[in-house]
């Protein structure tokens, strides 16, 4: 009865509530605990650790222990007129550098070969830092703050050691349908030579090097025999004045521009004398030009007398298609990976003959795959400069 009064007694609505357990633990201080618990694992497994976070420090490294090397995904191929060579492309190089008795340092060391050369998006535009005027064109000239044509107009490469072959396609600008079928048919590592005597050479070479070609220019010089073998307008010749050939010599160059050197076209009595090549190898050396020497003839002072003038030099290992014959021009190519696998690099000097051009672009297609790098001329130049 007891019992009844009081519910009779409490407010309408409330439900008896039973009594609350004593010794009950609430979710909330269940999950407190286990949070704690976890901080404390945690930290302790960090005090534990034998190098805790430690960012890698990004530095240069001069004597690096290489541990990995990974290059950044290339996107696919673009067409000829690359930005980039195909095999350059920025790295990341992983090294560990050791600092006294204290554990190795993680570094990493970011190498763009493409900085070894020019800018392929531009390299048809003459720096007019290196532009002298003339009567007769546009002359090559070192800018005031010393950069040669030679290193702006140079054409990127890779860089790396290893076998090397550098290859130079002559004649170009003779024949309007040639010149169009080499440039669209040689890969873009393939040096060109133009004629100062052909057509349009400026317009050649804008292609030429938006394609990412490296050019040079052809200056004909006196053969033997001179003159029933006559390379053409302007020859230089031992029997003029040093002014008459630096005359004839400033007509060549003036022709087109964005080139790093010239190359003799013939000249093996030229190149043979002194006195009248001294005067030339001179000219190159104050306009920042290199010399190619094309090999045909071993009586040539240019070697010496670029290493006097600072010029930087290229001397052929041999013309690869003097014979016109497929087979013929392929042996020569294989002589020259032979040369380059044992000494490190081989140059070759063609002509812009369609049997030339094509079996050329073939066979370097196949040379890369069997680790062969082709290299602009400037890329195997001895360069006094450099020492």
């Amino acid at each position: 009865m007891a019992d009844i009064g009081k519910d009779i007694e409490r407010p309408l609505g409330q439900a008896v509530r039973p009594p609350r357990a004593a010794n009950r633990i609430s979710t909330g201080a269940v999950v407190a605990a286990l949070v704690v618990l976890a901080v404390i694992s945690v930290s302790g497994a960090i005090a534990l650790r034998e190098k805790p976070f430690r960012k890698p420090e990004v530095t240069a490294v001069s004597t690096p222990k290489v541990t990995a090397a990974a290059p950044v995904t290339e996107p696919a191929p673009a067409p000829k007129a690359e930005a980039a060579p195909k095999t350059g492309g920025p790295r990341i190089i992983l090294v560990e550098t050791e600092e006294g008795d204290g554990p190795p340092k993680a570094a990493i060391v970011i190498r763009d070969p493409s900085a070894i050369g020019q800018n392929l998006k531009i390299a048809h535009l003459p720096d007019r830092a290196l532009i002298e005027a003339s009567d007769t064109g546009p002359l090559p000239v070192r800018a005031v703050d010393g950069r040669r044509p030679f290193d702006v107009y140079a054409r990127p490469w890779s860089g790396a050691r290893g076998a090397r072959v550098a290859i130079v396609i002559g004649g170009l600008a003779v024949s309007q349908t040639g010149t169009q079928a080499a440039i669209a048919k040689l890969p873009a590592e393939v040096t060109l030579a133009f004629a100062p005597q052909g057509n349009s050479i400026g317009r050649w070479m804008q292609a030429a090097r938006q394609s990412g070609h490296e050019i040079v220019m052809q200056v004909p010089l006196e053969p033997f025999d001179y003159p029933n073998v006559n390379p053409g307008r302007n020859t230089l010749t031992i029997a003029a004045s040093p002014d008459e050939n630096l005359k004839s010599l400033r007509w060549a160059l003036s022709r087109t521009t964005n080139y790093t050197g010239v190359m003799n076209y013939m000249g093996a009595r030229f190149s043979a004398d002194a006195t009248a090549m001294g005067p030339f190898m001179a000219e190159l050396g104050k306009r920042g030009l290199a010399y190619v020497d094309d090999g045909s003839s071993a009586r040539s002072l240019a070697s010496e007398l670029a290493l006097k003038d600072g010029v930087p030099f290229v001397a052929g290992d041999t013309a690869i298609d003097a014979v016109q014959d497929r087979g013929a021009i392929l042996k020569k190519l294989d002589q020259l990976e032979a040369t380059a696998r044992a000494k490190g690099s081989a140059v070759g000097i063609g002509s812009a003959f369609d049997l030339t051009v094509d079996t050329v672009a073939s066979w370097v297609i196949e040379a890369k795959k069997r680790g062969i790098e082709i290299v602009p001329i400037s890329a195997v130049a001895i360069d006094p400069q450099k020492g």
